[in-house]
């Protein structure tokens, strides 16, 4: 059975909240990672902060654009939380990619899944 691609989830637990609150350390990650993973970036990365209805749920988020896909960084700092989503119809190493997530953001806990997209 052909697959596209994996999509590669990752949830961050007891991060410092520096880190998470770092625009510039989103932006560098988003920037410089999907090289180190033989991805094609396209587009700069784009980071903003967000303040939504639930004060305490703020954070920045981050989404890059890459010719096989993309990838996105969402930090909530309060929760000291962070979720990374990294889609792509190549293969690429999981766990290469979840090692370096885990040491530019501190992450004492993580949380790694792989879904395989388009299965059909």
């Amino acid at each position: 059975m052909a697959v596209l691609g994996p999509h590669l989830t990752i949830d961050g637990y007891d991060c410092p909240r520096s880190k998470l609150e770092d625009f510039e350390l989103i932006y560098r990650v988003l920037d410089e990672f999907p090289a180190r993973i033989g991805l094609s970036k396209i587009m700069p990365p784009y980071v903003f902060r967000y303040s939504g209805k639930i004060p305490e749920k703020w954070g920045l988020s981050g989404f890059v654009l890459i010719g096989e896909s993309h990838m996105s960084i969402h930090t909530f700092p309060e929760a000291k939380f962070l979720s990374v989503d990294i889609f792509t119809c190549i293969q690429f190493n999981p766990e290469e990619a979840a090692s370096f997530i885990q040491k530019a953001f501190g992450i004492k806990r993580i949380e790694m899944n792989i879904l395989k997209r388009g299965r059909d």
